[in-house]
């Protein structure tokens, strides 16, 4: 790690003029701020509470000069394709643009396209929102990403406006040079705006790269946001995404964090409720085989009364495949009438799969109702046993048991066309035979897979 830390210190000194040319005043000392906690605290590690069960950082050298130089001209080459699925794509390949799609305002006022391309175009609208939320617990990832992030995504909504289609977001990493990829995202939804994304993570080619992504996400009052966001990556990828959102009086999120491929993959997801009224729902579903590792870190801030947060994350785990969940929920000492409740379950597969779990409570108010839960253990033989004795083979009632595990995550899909192709890619991934897809995780779309099963006998 000491030596990515110097490697990423001497590229920031011989780059940053460069990388900042364009930078508001505000992003600039943003940017220097960072970097210089990064050079005093470097990298977390497994001393650390939060990451002692995750290794992130490994002996791997990775290529940090991928950037904007690096202009995507082929982005056209791949896209998603769902059924009945219409929606405004985003592209981006190996963390930049097509300098054709960089930034464009949608007929019903959106913004979407390029974060730098943003922030030298709408420099105040930029300044007001980026960089307002806030994270518990700094750490090197944010600090280089903060301080060396070239581009990214932005969506903007501005005020009373409902976006007419869902806003789709492809990032595919496809290059050979064992990229290191910093991106730097923001969402902003306006008061009484309404909008859906998709967000995919993708790798075509099966080389080693590493994924920093930072998001912001600002609901202002009575703002509503659908977010899906899809993780499928080669065995020998890390990505770390980390998304951290402010709510404001009577928004609401539903967040659906899907992950079915990744060597290494660590969500950190922190959201604070700062207006009463404000309603979170976040699910999350893992499939992790092999020697796969996936960790989501949730933290979740009740700041003010009349609130309710609801997570739910379940995960299948096979062969020596691992997992991670740690959710935390605060309640202020003022935030009464506070409702929330959290809940981690898995299946694990083999005698070398391992999941180390911990839902956490944090109340300092006494008119709240909050619960946590966690359940860890193998199939029902029970279950399996009466299935049997109805004619069903072990396999297809093995099969249905897990099915019918991962889809109560998937159920909350609202796009029918978005959930039935998730529902297929569960089916297949389940039965083994979906890895990292060669250009997008739902480029299955093209064609049709069927799940042979009586799902009426669950």
């Amino acid at each position: 790690m000491e030596t990515m830390k110097k490697t990423l210190l001497d590229y920031a000194a011989a780059e940053m003029r460069n990388i900042s040319a364009h930078d508001t005043a505000k992003v600039a000392a943003m940017r220097a701020e960072a970097l210089k906690r990064f050079a005093e605290s470097g990298f977390p590690n497994r001393k650390m509470e939060h990451w002692r069960n995750s290794k992130i950082v490994e002996n791997q050298e990775y290529n940090f000069s991928i950037g904007k130089e690096a202009t995507c001209k082929s982005c056209h080459d791949f896209s998603c394709v769902i059924k009945d699925f219409d929606t405004e794509v985003i592209k981006m390949k190996n963390g930049v643009f097509d300098e054709d799609e960089s930034l464009r305002t949608l007929e019903s006022g959106v913004i979407i396209g390029s974060t730098m391309a943003a922030m030298q175009k709408y420099p105040e609208i930029f300044d007001r929102y980026f960089g307002t939320c806030k994270l518990d617990e700094t750490n090197g990832f944010y600090d280089i990403n903060t301080a060396l992030w070239q581009d990214g995504f932005f969506i903007f909504v501005p005020k009373n406006v409902i976006g007419e289609k869902p806003i789709q977001i492809i990032k595919l990493i496809d290059n050979k040079e064992n990229p290191f990829i910093q991106t730097r995202n923001i969402i902003i939804l306006e008061e009484n705006s309404q909008l859906t994304i998709v967000d995919c993570d993708d790798t075509k080619c099966h080389q080693a790269s590493m994924i920093n992504s930072y998001t912001e996400m600002i609901l202002g009052e009575n703002a509503h946001l659908e977010n899906y966001k899809m993780q499928n990556l080669n065995d020998i990828t890390t990505l770390l995404n980390t998304n951290t959102t402010k709510q404001l009086s009577n928004s609401t999120l539903q967040s659906c964090i899907i992950s079915f491929n990744g060597g290494r993959i660590r969500n950190n997801i922190h959201v604070d409720l700062d207006g009463e009224g404000a309603d979170l729902q976040i699910y999350g579903l893992y499939l992790m085989d092999k020697k796969q590792h996936v960790d989501n870190q949730l933290k979740i801030n009740h700041n003010v009364p009349n609130c309710t947060s609801n997570e739910k994350f379940k995960g299948i785990l096979d062969n020596e495949a691992t997992a991670v969940f740690n959710g935390h929920v605060l309640v202020a000492p003022n935030a009464q009438k506070t409702n929330a409740y959290q809940n981690n379950s898995n299946i694990i597969l083999t005698d070398k799969a391992k999941v180390n779990t911990m839902p956490f409570l944090e109340i300092y108010a006494d008119d709240v109702k909050c619960s946590h839960g966690t359940s860890t253990g193998q199939l029902d033989q029970e279950v399996m046993f009466y299935m049997r004795q109805r004619g069903i083979s072990k396999e297809d009632a093995r099969m249905l048991l897990m099915y019918a595990f991962a889809a109560e995550i998937s159920n909350h899909v609202n796009i029918s066309a978005l959930r039935e192709r998730i529902d297929d890619m569960i089916q297949r991934r389940l039965r083994g035979e979906l890895s990292s897809c060669d250009t997008c995780a739902f480029q299955c779309g093209q064609k049709e897979y069927d799940f042979k099963l009586d799902l009426s006998k669950i």
